[in-house]
């Protein structure tokens, strides 16, 4: 296997059934991830990230404490999935999850661009906007422990380890409350400005379950420190995009089409503030997957993604047990708001045409 890239092995007989008319496309549900950047001064790693159960995992950031021998340059925050997890185990992904509805039109404290800023450059409505951009600095907050917000509009949140914070971080993932009701109760402003647009990648038509994922850029802010907060992940690294890629192209890594494009468009910056400017130039059109039958054999490509192109014979509907990845595979979490607050795609629209969000997960 030339590299860490797969497929499910539904694919084959769900594109099959697309083409034939058999199965009806899915709306796809709003979504953000964010690529959270910091850089790397070449001094003394930064300690290891610790999960869950305690474990420590070091970061690849070079030498032992105290050795002047780490790497230099961008790092982006990364999570690997439990391999237990019924979504793209053992996957390397970006914090990331589903749009929370409720803070599409709820007042909240905001700095930076403005709302009708942010929806022209994703291509939704202000309403849409805010809560992508909500779902984006939550996702964040409940994953890593880091919060892009802070009590004026030239401050952030210097701390976040207590315990009354941990309870409402809780209270978040379990959807029990919601951002806009987080920031007025803590009387906090989202800084919308440390955050920028980088790309925006749909789950394929053929899909069982569907994403239309935002994806951003935002730098660790002075102070703050990531940590694993996520129970979906085993292990979390601070990573440069070249190692990751390296490490991906050899096999080692595991991770899906969003992961590894955006992870290469990230390799000519050499700093994290780099990284954030340069986003303006980004292109937001939208990739989606296709799919087509010629001569029996199955062609999936992404277009303007050469490079995950592949083609499926008729006799090959299996992969290896040991790397099957279940469908969701452009999916930022599975997780989404509680079940009268569902997260849809825009009503009326082709998956091409919905809202643009965030990682798979």
């Amino acid at each position: 296997m030339p590299n860490g890239q797969w497929y499910p092995p539904e694919w084959p007989e769900r594109i099959r059934a697309l083409a034939a008319g058999e199965l009806t496309p899915v709306a796809p549900r709003r979504a953000a991830t964010v690529m959270l950047l910091r850089d790397r001064t070449g001094g003394s790693p930064a300690p290891g990230e610790t999960g869950p159960a305690g474990a420590t995992a070091p970061e690849p950031d070079g030498g032992p404490a105290g050795e002047n021998t780490g790497p230099t340059g961008l790092a982006v925050h990364m999570l690997r999935r439990r391999a237990s997890m019924a979504f793209a185990a053992g996957a390397y992904v970006y914090p990331g999850g589903g749009v929370d509805p409720r803070d599409d039109d709820r007042p909240i404290g905001w700095a930076g661009p403005a709302r009708d800023a942010w929806a022209r450059r994703l291509g939704v409505d202000t309403a849409a906007a805010q809560a992508i951009v909500c779902a984006t600095v939550r996702e964040t907050y409940e994953e890593t422990g880091v919060l892009l917000a802070g009590g004026s509009a030239g401050t952030v949140v210097a701390d976040t380890t207590g315990a009354d914070w941990e309870a409402d971080r809780t209270a978040l993932v379990d959807r029990e409350l919601s951002f806009a009701d987080f920031l007025d109760r803590r009387g906090l402003v989202l800084r919308s400005d440390l955050l920028a647009a980088w790309a925006r990648w749909i789950t394929p038509e053929f899909e069982a379950r569907r994403y239309d994922t935002w994806f951003f850029v935002a730098v660790l802010p002075p102070g703050q420190r990531a940590r694993n907060a996520s129970t979906e992940a085993d292990r979390t690294v601070w990573i440069g995009p070249g190692e990751a890629i390296a490490a991906y192209d050899r096999g080692e890594l595991l991770m899906m089409p969003p992961t590894v494009s955006t992870l290469r468009q990230l390799q000519p910056y050499g700093t994290a503030a780099e990284a954030l400017a340069g986003a303006a130039d980004r292109d937001m059109a939208p990739v989606l997957a296709r799919a087509r039958l010629t001569d029996g054999e199955l062609v999936l490509s992404w277009p303007g993604h050469d490079e995950f192109t592949k083609r499926i014979a008729p006799a090959d509907r299996t992969v290896p047990a040991d790397r099957t990845v279940p469908p969701d595979s452009i999916a930022p979490t599975d997780r989404t708001a509680p079940p009268d607050r569902t997260a849809t795609a825009d009503p009326g629209r082709t998956s091409e045409q919905s809202s643009p969000t965030g990682g798979p997960r």
